[in-house]
């Protein structure tokens, strides 16, 4: 009998902002196949039996390739499993969880996706600055910093520098330098409103107000570590007035990673 899969995105990291579904699968699962930036305090919502198995990849560091990741997928379901693939965020928002649902797809495995809070809703939130506001910001864009490897990171800088959208960058933390020269030179004002954010939403959070011209000075002097998500735009100059969240009384924690991406 041929298991499920279930493609679960878990927020950022705050095990409060695990949905319901999410949580109910745990409690039911077989094998829980999870990455590096799931938290442990969600790790912790895993029944003791339940079987575990680590596939956390990290900037230059895959000890498990995503083909390899594919094919465990596809054995463990075979064997009849119920199968809970924890991603960070939103598996289908930079998460290669659509990677890894077409692969099953390809192979007749039934799988289902599970949506997750993305880290650009949350950790924006977290840190006070909404993502679209009335006379600030009529859109916003996600975009990753970093390209596949032998490749350059070569966007269409004119269309992200829209002064009228917010700008969310995941990924971003070793080619901010280049993203906030980009940027300026495609128009976005040398001033635009900047943040980063590092470790959202946990009790590690860090953020940072700037400008597009300050932002990577300002990262490189705070040294910071990766997961980190850059946010430009005028809402930014919101974040002082809209600031709710005391990282001291969360109770998530992150890996830390001193080098690679953001």
């Amino acid at each position: 009998m041929t298991g499920r899969v279930y493609l679960v995105g878990t927020g950022p990291g705050d095990p409060e902002l695990l949905t319901v579904k999410a949580q109910r699968l745990l409690q039911n699962s077989d094998v829980v196949v999870y990455d590096r930036l799931v938290s442990d305090e969600i790790l912790e919502q895993i029944p003791p039996g339940v079987s575990r198995i680590y596939v956390g990849k990290r900037s230059g560091r895959h000890p498990v390739p995503q083909a390899e990741i594919n094919q465990l997928l596809h054995r463990l379901a075979e064997a009849g499993h119920v199968v809970v693939r924890l991603k960070g965020g939103d598996p289908f928002v930079f998460g290669r969880g659509s990677e890894e649902a077409a692969w099953l797809a390809a192979h007749d495995i039934p799988f289902e996706v599970v949506p997750g809070i993305t880290s650009a809703s949350a950790c924006s939130a977290y840190a006070g600055i909404p993502l679209t506001h009335r006379g600030l910001a009529s859109g916003v864009q996600f975009v990753t910093g970093h390209s596949q490897a032998d490749r350059e990171l070569d966007p269409d800088w004119r269309s992200l520098a829209d002064p009228d959208k917010t700008l969310v960058i995941y990924m971003g933390l070793a080619n901010i330098a280049r993203i906030s020269r980009e940027l300026i030179a495609a128009g976005l004002p040398s001033g635009t409103p900047a943040a980063a954010i590092e470790q959202g939403t946990t009790a590690r959070q860090r953020r940072l107000l700037t400008t597009l011209a300050d932002l990577p000075r300002m990262a490189r002097e705070a040294r910071l570590a990766p997961p980190v998500l850059f946010v430009i735009g005028r809402v930014v100059s919101l974040a002082e007035t809209l600031e709710w969240f005391e990282p001291q009384a969360a109770t998530a924690v992150l890996p830390v990673e001193r080098e690679g991406h953001g």
